[in-house]
């Protein structure tokens, strides 16, 4: 089994300096994230680091934030072992729970119980947050629904829980469609087909909404897409970027039919919604 270089980081402030943290180091090739009161504990396999790939990290260089780290190699990670100790459970809106089996079961209308592992998608990071947010602010009944860089698939589950009767859950990692399997199971979810793949999948296939939540350069490139399978009057739902992008995303929906409605911020990320034309 293969070892891994733990990198501690700490971080002043730790927020958002943990956030983008984060997602800049998933951006570089770091798989698994642990969030503490310091900062983070990021994990990459020991050969596929090098050392220009710090050095490429913009937050690194930033005069906002005070960032210290160390490193060392270990042996295989138990990321369950890992998760377990830093995760508490997350209710949204007051009606949406996500939790980890281990958890009391909380009073909302819809309880989510998930093992990430090495996925995306507790709920915790901002992105994900606004986007169950939004879910639970739609209408869900009878729709077809896409959850591209399903992650731990906690969107997609939602929105079978909300109703949805067709779902598509994809993502290009082996480890999310792993996960994303294991987590509809163990949620009961009847009608979500998980698949791993791109956006190439989307060839022919028709949707009333569309959910993506990944990174700014991969909504880009996959928003036209998104766009053709989005039956007429269907909605989009993306989050995965900062404040800042907004009219770069604005720009690209617009060119492919794509009107947008309103969005959510939370600590400078954002996830903003828009209608096919």
């Amino acid at each position: 089994m293969a070892n891994y270089l733990e990198v501690q980081f700490k971080i002043s402030p730790t927020q958002p300096g943990s956030e983008i943290l984060i997602a800049e180091l998933g951006d570089a090739g770091f798989e698994s994230f642990v969030e503490n009161e310091d900062g983070i504990t990021a994990y990459i396999q020991t050969d596929e680091f090098k050392d220009q790939i710090l050095e490429d990290i913009q937050i690194l260089e930033s005069d906002e934030f005070e960032i210290t780290y160390s490193s060392q190699e270990i042996e295989q990670v138990n990321w369950n072992s890992e998760w377990e100790k830093n995760f508490n459970p997350i209710v949204v809106a007051n009606k949406c729970s996500v939790r980890a089996p281990f958890h009391e079961k909380p009073d909302t209308e819809y309880d989510i119980v998930i093992e990430p592992k090495m996925s995306f998608g507790t709920g915790h990071h901002a992105t994900t947050h606004m986007m169950l947010q939004h879910i639970l602010n739609a209408e869900w009944e009878g729709k077809s629904v896409l959850d591209m860089g399903c992650g731990t698939g906690v969107l997609a589950i939602l929105a079978e829980m909300k109703g949805a009767t067709t779902l598509d859950a994809i993502d290009i990692d082996n480890w999310c469609y792993l996960n994303t399997l294991e987590n509809i199971e163990r949620n009961n979810c009847k009608n979500i087909t998980v698949s791993e793949g791109t956006a190439a999948l989307l060839e022919g296939k028709q949707y009333d909404v569309v959910l993506a939540n990944i990174n700014r350069n991969i909504l880009l490139e996959d928003i036209p897409a998104y766009g053709k399978c989005l039956n007429s009057g269907g909605k989009l739902f993306l989050s995965g970027f900062y404040t800042e992008d907004i009219p770069a995303i604005e720009e690209v929906c617009t060119k492919n039919g794509l009107k947008f409605e309103n969005k959510l911020v939370k600590n400078n990320w954002t996830a903003a919604s828009f209608v096919k034309e």
